[in-house]
């Protein structure tokens, strides 16, 4: 998918590959990629889980000069990769990369413990120059996702990707309303098909959601 000059490809599971207008090449969580996927100039992780946190994807996708953008408990599981620049990120901070802002936000459970508003796990806002990308990371249907609504004004393009399985996070119907909540102009499901949670039906079923919402939302095929 490409939605002005940004391209959003997906890698399976919660895994995406974005890529701005000039080349830079950003991943999120890379978890059992295809050998297809290259080095990246910025890594992004939302928690030290390990279908997000996975060494043997990192080494595969993170060469010298990448910067890893981690929360404080990946700092150890990553320190065995070499050349990178790991920076430390928690929740409400921000950093500029290039012409790309990084904005950490929280993501957690409401009502069940796999990943607890004190382990202050993250979810990112990407901020292209017209488009923003809201990966929600492991969360739930959560009060400060309202806040995210005005993003998609004043000419912006809101892209949410969202987890879509049920049992650690949110299924397809919270899901679809997070969706309408942070009113997303396109809306794109993850945390499926990796036989860790979740199958393409819980992504279809989200689609369906969606559309009653009045959201637009696509399943990305992986690369």
């Amino acid at each position: 998918m490409e939605v002005d000059g940004v391209k959003i490809e997906f890698l399976g599971h919660s895994g995406f590959l974005i890529t701005n207008e000039s080349g830079k090449r950003l991943i999120i969580d890379p978890y059992n990629v295809s050998d297809k996927v290259t080095k990246a100039d910025m890594i992004l992780l939302t928690h030290s889980h390990y279908d997000h946190c996975s060494i043997k994807d990192l080494i595969k996708v993170a060469g010298k000069g990448t910067v890893l953008v981690v929360p404080a408990d990946v700092q150890s599981k990553v320190a065995k990769l070499e050349n990178v620049e790991m920076q430390v990120i928690a929740s409400g901070d921000e950093m500029t990369f290039g012409k790309i802002k990084i904005e950490a936000l929280p993501a957690y459970n409401v009502d069940k413990d796999f990943h607890t508003k004190a382990d202050d796990w993250l979810g990112f806002l990407i901020k292209f120059d017209k488009v923003i990308v809201y990966h929600a990371g492991d969360t739930d249907l959560i009060p400060e996702m309202k806040r995210l609504s005005g993003y998609g004004k004043h000419g912006n393009k809101f892209i949410a990707l969202l987890p879509v399985s049920g049992t650690y996070v949110m299924n397809p119907s919270e899901a679809a309303e997070a969706a309408s909540l942070v009113n997303a102009d396109i809306a794109i499901p993850m945390h499926y098909g990796a036989g860790v949670a979740g199958t393409i039906e819980d992504a279809q079923k989200f689609v369906e959601c969606c559309e009653k919402e009045g959201i637009h939302a696509e399943i990305l095929e992986k690369i």
